[in-house]
């Protein structure tokens, strides 16, 4: 396999007429890494990923594999490689065939190139089905195909569209261990276009999040999920929730807000500094107690709204103290040792590290 390249976008907008999909952009994809762009629809993620592959132009900006700028190339001298969500299979040919069209297209021997193939499948463990249509397989199986006939061309990156959205949950489950086996054996650089939040958990090694056209934060799973960056991540994410209000008090890394008609929460970040006006801070959802708070800003009463059983967990949604549809995710241990239903009146808390100060895009 030839090594993985670093991806570098550098200030890429994507402008179609009056709407500007993706507004400049910059972003270092270190080579070898399993990348996730995550958002909502609509949020410039699959421009984005066909810009990279050369589907798309570039309006301004660059973008570099490794150490050639490939912002004016073909797709096919760019040393990527990509998987579309369709799969894209040739329904006459078998997967012999299938797997080695890119090299048929570029002139490679007949036996060369079929050997090529099925090499490439047998890596996706497919080689008994060789002589099978597409249409004789699985989802699954056709999966694997559609990433043998990306992978036959020794990209420096694989480029993937929503992979994995046509399969039925265990079978996503599974492919997506799958993938990540295949790109740390391979060790090429994966960047694969999502909207789960729980697959790019699951998957990257660096997750973007983009809204709007815009990155809103770029780091690893556990970062993202700790410590997100600005409330649309904190709320895309659903692990915390976010409580907007006007800042009353602001001291070193530390800030006090006020709800309009309702409660003062405190929270903690290096972003406090600054914050004068208002704020968002987000508290996480499963480290919130049923329970009075033991220091003011950390904690309200409220009437439970929903009350919902997962299994291990149980989730509570209350409302209170201006705020709305505050949700605690509780061990189902805790929860049934003290149980609660609609309507009740609860105290809620957390500690002091639970609550964060979270940043705003500079639009």
């Amino acid at each position: 396999m030839s090594k993985a390249a670093e991806i570098d976008i550098v200030s890429v907008s994507k402008i179609y007429g009056a709407t500007t999909a993706v507004h400049e952009i910059s972003l270092k994809i270190p080579a070898g890494t399993y990348c996730c762009l995550l958002g909502p629809s609509g949020c410039g993620k699959t421009s984005t990923l066909r810009m990279i592959a050369g589907h798309e132009s570039i309006s301004t900006g660059d973008i570099r594999l490794g150490n050639a700028v490939v912002t004016d190339l073909p797709p096919a001298k760019r040393g990527t490689a990509m998987m579309f969500q369709s799969y894209a299979l040739f329904p006459h040919l078998d997967l012999v065939d299938n797997v080695a069209f890119s090299l048929k297209m570029k002139g490679v021997e007949k036996d060369e190139r079929r050997a090529k193939a099925m090499d490439m499948l047998r890596l996706m463990q497919l080689e008994a089905y060789a002589t099978r249509r597409p249409a004789q397989l699985s989802g699954g199986q056709q999966q694997r195909v559609a990433l043998a006939r990306a992978l036959i061309t020794d990209p420096e990156a694989l480029l993937l569209d929503e992979p994995l959205s046509a399969l039925d949950p265990f079978l996503k489950i599974r492919m997506r261990a799958e993938l990540k086996k295949l790109q740390t054996s391979l060790g090429i650089t994966f960047v694969h276009v999502t909207h789960s939040q729980e697959e790019a958990m699951a998957l990257a090694d660096i997750i973007v999040i983009m809204n709007d056209g815009r990155i809103e934060q770029a780091a690893h799973p556990r970062t993202v999920f700790e410590r997100p960056a600005t409330a649309f991540v904190a709320k895309f994410m659903g692990d915390h929730n976010v409580i907007s209000g006007r800042v009353t008090k602001s001291e070193g890394d530390e800030l006090m807000i006020s709800v309009p008609a309702g409660g003062d929460f405190l929270a903690i970040g290096a972003g406090a500094a600054g914050l004068t006006d208002t704020a968002d801070i987000a508290v996480r959802t499963d480290h919130v107690r049923v329970a009075p708070a033991t220091e003011k800003g950390l904690g309200f009463t409220g009437s439970v709204s929903n009350v919902e059983y997962r299994g291990s967990s149980v989730k509570l949604t209350v409302n209170g103290a201006g705020v709305e549809d505050f949700t605690a995710i509780l061990s189902d241990k805790d929860y049934f040792a003290n149980p609660v239903k609609v309507g009740d009146a609860i105290p809620l808390s957390w500690g002091r590290e639970d609550a964060l100060v979270l940043g705003r895009l500079k639009h």
